[in-house]
């Protein structure tokens, strides 16, 4: 998939974000073509090789018709994690590490089932922390939002399940 300065990209591991610059660089002697990519949502800056950008999981964000797609996964009713809070969290981490939206989404919501109902282990608080902030700046992007709208945006959403998550199974294995 081609890339152009404008387009609107996430990067798995860091969020949704601005391609600012595509440029040929020379790095450990080999020549190659590089993304600069502006996250918004910290503040950083990433390069990304064009010729590894589909292998790292960059993508371009989301149309805003798919935004419905995504309430519809965090509002979904039964979710299937592992009892055991090291398989959970590796569970989630690959989840995360795959890039798609919809297993993002997926995480967020399992996450915040498990914290209103359970509590979160402090791993597991952070990796919330970061799945939100990851899901709330693609929202941003798709929605043209800015970064405090798209927090307080899927922050209602996640409100709005909050008493109806009660009675969900959340434990499976």
């Amino acid at each position: 998939m081609g890339y152009e300065v404008g387009d609107k990209v996430v990067y798995p591991h860091h969020g949704a974000g601005t391609v600012v610059m595509k440029e040929k660089r020379e790095i450990l002697g080999k020549r190659r073509e590089y993304l600069t990519i502006q996250i918004l949502h910290n503040d950083m800056t990433v390069m990304v090789p064009v010729d590894s950008a589909d292998k790292a999981g960059l993508r371009k964000v989301i149309a805003t018709r798919d935004v419905n797609e995504v309430i519809a996964v965090l509002r979904q009713d039964e979710t299937k994690m592992p009892k055991n809070w090291n398989r959970r969290f590796k569970h989630n981490r690959e989840k995360i590490k795959t890039g798609d939206i919809f297993e993002l989404a997926e995480v967020v919501r399992n996450l915040s089932i498990r914290e209103s109902e359970k509590g979160l282990s402090t791993g597991e608080k952070q990796m919330f922390n970061r799945a939100k902030k990851i899901l709330a700046s693609e929202l941003m992007y798709a929605r043209s939002m800015d970064e405090d709208e798209a927090d307080r945006f899927l922050d209602g959403v996640l409100k709005e399940m909050g008493p109806a998550a009660a009675g969900r199974k959340l434990d499976d294995k």
